[in-house]
This record gives structure tokens, sequence and C-alpha cells, in this order.
């Protein structure tokens, strides 16, 4: 670690990682709660359009895929709302879309190699500039959580409950959309577009095996998601591999133990004469009193 420290690009790096493994798993655990998990991956590929199109007109690729991933996350949930196909087929629309439109407009700007860096991530070439918009996209998505934490919650849970609750569903539904967009793009650097929904989504499940509440889950997955993210960059280093690759792998790695722990753990309870693998229905008074604790 210490000799990593000494190369500037690479503190640049290790700054990335903490923000991503905190924002990713945050915003993934209430995407992974809410059934979209494959929302994040949709929207990389959204997001490749938005490339193309900073590519082909010489301005940012990555305020490109922030404009256009959240245009795309809007549509998804308006689709997802509206449609009788429902989201599998909304995502599925915009998936193919987006990944075509990508292609063909990184094609007119003959920018095939720079996507490269996009689709499977090179956090080793990240400025200092870079950085800088990194950390403030992720004080937004960080602070959204925080602001918005009970209410997303409860969306989550039960969309008619939240809505007779008289919460503003459609708005909840959209914000959860765009921020999952704006985590994508903040991660994109690092992971790459194909790989960053497994940040959002597998600290997520690995803390699911391990923990009941949904803020343990939430601090749990962020947890994970800084030790995968720092570690991988670190190994990536030390034996010369793709940072990106390495990060999800660790993820997976991480996802298997908690497999594992979790198993042992219920074991341990039913012998103890605990609550087994099957957990009772949580009462509407505990939503709540979730909800509250999650909201501050």
């Amino acid at each position: 670690m210490s000799e990593m420290l000494q190369y500037e690009f690479m503190r640049i790096a290790l700054v990335m990682a903490v923000l991503i493994g905190l924002t990713a798993p945050a915003v993934g655990t209430f995407i992974v709660q809410r059934k979209l998990s494959l929302l994040g991956d949709g929207i990389g590929h959204i997001a490749l359009t938005g490339i193309g199109l900073g590519l082909l007109t010489s301005t940012s690729p990555v305020l490109g895929a922030l404009v256009v991933s959240v245009l795309g996350a809007v549509a998804i949930e308006v689709l997802r709302a509206r449609s009788r196909s429902g989201a599998d087929v909304a995502l599925a629309l915009l998936f193919y879309g987006g990944l075509a439109g990508g292609v063909i407009l990184t094609d007119a700007a003959g920018g095939g190699t720079s996507l490269q860096s996009y689709l499977f991530g090179s956090i080793s070439s990240v400025a200092v500039g870079d950085l800088y918009v990194v950390a403030g996209l992720a004080v937004v998505v960080l602070g959204i959580v925080t602001l918005f934490g009970r209410e997303l919650f409860l969306l989550c849970q039960d969309e008619e409950v939240a809505r007779a609750s008289g919460l503003p569903v459609r708005f909840l539904s959209i914000l959860i959309a765009a921020t999952a967009a704006v985590t994508v793009v903040i991660a994109m650097r690092a992971i790459g577009l194909l790989l960053v929904s497994a940040l959002m989504i597998v600290p997520v499940a690995a803390a699911q095996q391990v923990t009941r509440g949904f803020r343990s889950t939430m601090l749990l997955a962020m947890g994970v998601g800084v030790l995968s993210a720092v570690s991988g960059l670190a190994g990536s280093f030390q034996y010369d591999l793709p940072p990106g690759p390495s990060i999800v792998l660790l993820a997976l790695t991480l996802f298997v133990v908690a497999v594992v722990g979790g198993t042992v753990m219920r074991r341990r309870r039913a012998r103890a004469g605990a609550p087994g693998d099957t957990l009772p229905a949580v009462p509407r008074p505990a939503v709540e009193a979730e909800a509250e604790v999650l909201g501050g």
C-alpha cells in the first residue's frame, strides 16, 4: 500500500475508489429492495449514447453520459409505470437502444479506443479534475440517500402503503432511478459501464446474507463496497491487473464468504432455538420504526 501511495495518480484513484465504494451500494440497497437489480446495467448501456455524443461533439463524455443516463433513467421509470409490459421490457428497450446508439456515435466520432476505458474502466487514468466531478456527484448521491432515506425505504417496502401514506410515489420512483444514473456515471471511469452494476448489487447481496434490518444491510454493504474497491485497486496495482474486473471479482469473493458465514450463523441460531432460515413477516409498525431509524 505504501508503495502505491507514492504515485499521485494512485492516490487520486484511491480516493475515487472510496467514493465509489460508498455510493454504489448505498443506492444499490434501494434498487435491490425494489427488485430492480438490472437497473444499473441498463443505465450503463444507455450512458454509452451519452459518451458517444460527447466524443462526437468534442465536449465532455462524462457530462454527456450524465445527461443521457439521467434522461434514460427517467424514461425507464415512466415506461415501467405506464407500460403493460413491465419494468423488464422497459429496461430491455432502452438497454439495446442505448448500446446501439453508443456504438454508432462512437464509431462516427472515431473514438473506439477511448470507448474501451469507459466500458471496462481505467481508474489509473483519472485526473484531479475528474476526481472533483466524482466527489461532487458522490456528495449529491449520499445527500439524497440521507435526506430521503425514510421515504425511499417506505416506497421500496410497499409502494401502495407509501401512496396511501401521502408520499409522492412518482417523484420518489424517478428520484431513485435518477440517483442510480448519477451513481453509474460516478463509477464508470473506475469500474466500467459493463461492470458498474456489480458494485451496486453484489455488496448488498453479500450484506443480506448476515444482516436482517434495512439500515444495517445498507451500512454493511457500503463497508463491503469500500473494502472491495480499495483492495481490488491495491491488488490490480500489485499484480498489474485491470482495476475494474479486480474490484468486481473481489466483491464476488466477499459475497461467497458472506454466504458461508450467513449459513453458519443461521445454523447456530437454529441449534440455539432462535428463528431459522425463514424470517417471519415484518409487522407494519416494525417497518415504520425501521424507516424512522433510516430517516434519522
